[in-house]
């Protein structure tokens, strides 16, 4: 196997290792998917017959150390001969800069020589790309080889210089999941039932789709779970729990309403505040109108736009709204809104609601407005599910006035949340989660830049680049259609079809760890490959 590596200046040998040893890890599972006898990523790391690279890379200190590390040689090929070596991924930058469409495929695809074939094709990180090939001959007409070979992740032979690329047709399934947008009552033609869970519900897929954090809830917290299950006997007692949530904000406990979830606390503002002209700023998370709706409202939308940032305007704000609702920061932009630019929307008689499901994923929780009680008709509406990943336990809070609260208590039925899920609540106001939770939002922060740096890659893709929560939203020209091939390679994205003032173009991406999103951006990269 030879291991093609493009990188840019500065690029360090650990940068290069971190990508590479990813690679032949990837190596490994295809060649043990292919049925080859000589599978496993200890193997494929063993079998590395060089790197290879542009003859001007070839000394780049980081590409001599990493190979230097592993034990192999470095071989660089002239710009010219690595231009004429057809890739699967082509980039315009990168031709622009080094001469060739792909410096990674077309070098590993160059050393491995005749019947080469993309074991691993282009990944890429923030300064790094590489690519894997071997030399697999396939005799034409030799059905067994092909289907070996379409079992590999990119099923691309590489062809003699100048001669046109064999691509594989990849395989489709019959349940395929495909969403029609049937306009419901009310003539609105969103799916604005339609949530992220969908995307992943009874599929092995990696799950970009929801923007739970992954690895949680952390085991301290499952245990302090599991030991209430002793005392389930007892009819659930909010008392401790409600406490504890208004000291966190520095409330008294008046001000405070335990629910199941955020999406309860929806419902309840719709059925029980005497409002006639409700408003919610778009695009945002869909449960809100829906409840609305169902609630008897008509309800009035107010589109942010692409053009602007998806930033609000209170000036765009129906004066005699008497309830608007906003999501900070908004689900799906990511975009986090001035603390003050919303208060300002705030007058007499009206109700502001402002869904901060969030906001524990930003670090210091900036531009938050919970706790504050000098803004008239606040209600700030809180989940604990996504930061602790306790989606089904159903645990979040609403903050408002004392009168408001009684409003939505006489609402609720009796005792609403569990008594596991109380004990969560408690458990993750404490001062201890609440630094862990900081933590985590600064990771990541992290790990969002990361994949944000991936996406600049692709010109193909737009990005709305103000994101500050834990997911992205991104636009590509007919995303639907990529959205299913890249079901096809392993991942569920969010469609962005379902949100008012988004159409098939948008997906929403949840953050995850470096090595997910690396995988990740290779499988966006085959995706837009396969659709032209």
């Amino acid at each position: 196997m030879h291991v093609g590596v493009g990188a840019r200046s500065g690029a360090t040998a650990t940068e290069v290792l971190e990508l590479v040893e990813a690679a032949l890890a990837r190596a490994g599972e295809v060649l043990a998917g292919a049925g080859s006898p000589e599978d496993g990523c200890g193997r494929a790391s063993a079998r590395v017959a060089g790197f290879a690279t542009v003859e001007a890379r070839a000394a780049a200190p980081g590409i001599v150390e990493a190979a230097r590390r592993l034990g192999v040689p470095v071989t660089g090929f002239p710009a010219r001969v690595l231009s004429a070596v057809p890739v699967p991924h082509p980039s315009g930058r990168a031709l622009a800069a080094a001469g060739t469409a792909s410096v990674a495929e077309a070098a590993a695809l160059r050393a491995a020589g005749p019947g080469a074939v993309l074991l691993v094709p282009k990944r890429k990180g923030p300064r790094v790309t590489c690519a894997i090939a071997a030399s697999v001959p396939v005799r034409p007409g030799d059905v067994r080889s092909v289907a070996r070979l379409s079992l590999l992740t990119c099923g691309y032979i590489g062809g003699e210089p100048d001669s046109p690329p064999t691509i594989p047709t990849p395989h489709t399934t019959a349940d395929m999941d495909t969403h029609t947008d049937i306009p419901p009552a009310g003539g609105h033609a969103h799916d604005l039932r339609h949530h992220g869970d969908a995307e992943v519900r009874d599929e092995r897929l990696t799950d970009l789709a929801v923007n739970v954090r992954t690895a949680t809830p952390p085991d301290w917290l499952r245990e302090r779970i599991a030991r209430s299950l002793t005392s389930l006997a007892a009819y659930p007692d909010d008392r401790a729990a409600r406490a504890a949530v208004a000291g966190r904000h520095g409330l008294p406990t008046g001000r405070v309403l335990l629910t199941a979830g955020a999406a309860e606390a929806f419902v309840l503002l719709a059925r029980a505040l005497p409002v006639r002209r409700p408003v919610v700023v778009h695009p945002q998370f869909t449960e809100p109108e829906a409840a609305l709706r169902d609630a008897g409202h008509e309800v009035r939308r107010v589109l942010l736009r692409e053009e602007d940032g998806f930033r609000l305007d209170p000036a765009e704000v129906p004066e005699d709204a008497d309830l608007v609702v906003i999501g900070n920061p908004t689900n799906p932009t990511s975009v986090l809104h001035p603390a003050e630019a919303i208060a300002s929307l705030a007058r007499p008689g009206r109700y502001l609601v402002v869904d901060e499901a969030f906001m524990d994923a930003v670090p210091g929780e900036r531009e938050a407005l919970a706790g504050r009680t000098d803004v008239p008709g606040l209600v700030v509406l809180r989940s604990l599910t996504k930061t602790w990943g306790l989606a089904g336990l159903r645990i979040g809070y609403a903050l408002a006035d004392p009168d408001t609260v009684a409003l939505l208590e006489r609402a609720q039925p009796l005792w609403p949340v569990s008594t596991p899920a109380l004990v969560a609540a408690e458990a993750c106001v404490e001062r201890a989660a609440l630094a862990e939770a900081e933590e985590a939002a600064y990771r990541i922060g992290v790990e969002r830049d990361h994949l944000l740096a991936g996406l600049a890659e692709f010109d193909e893709v737009r990005v709305v680049a103000a994101a500050e929560g834990p997911f992205v939203l991104l636009r590509i020209e007919g995303a639907d259609a990529v959205r299913e091939r890249l079901r096809l390679l392993g991942f569920a994205a969010r469609r962005g079809d379902t949100f008012p003032g988004l159409d098939r173009h948008w997906l929403r991406l949840a953050v995850r760890d470096r090595a997910t999103t690396n995988r990740f951006l290779q499988a966006l990269d085959q995706a837009l490959l396969l659709g032209g």
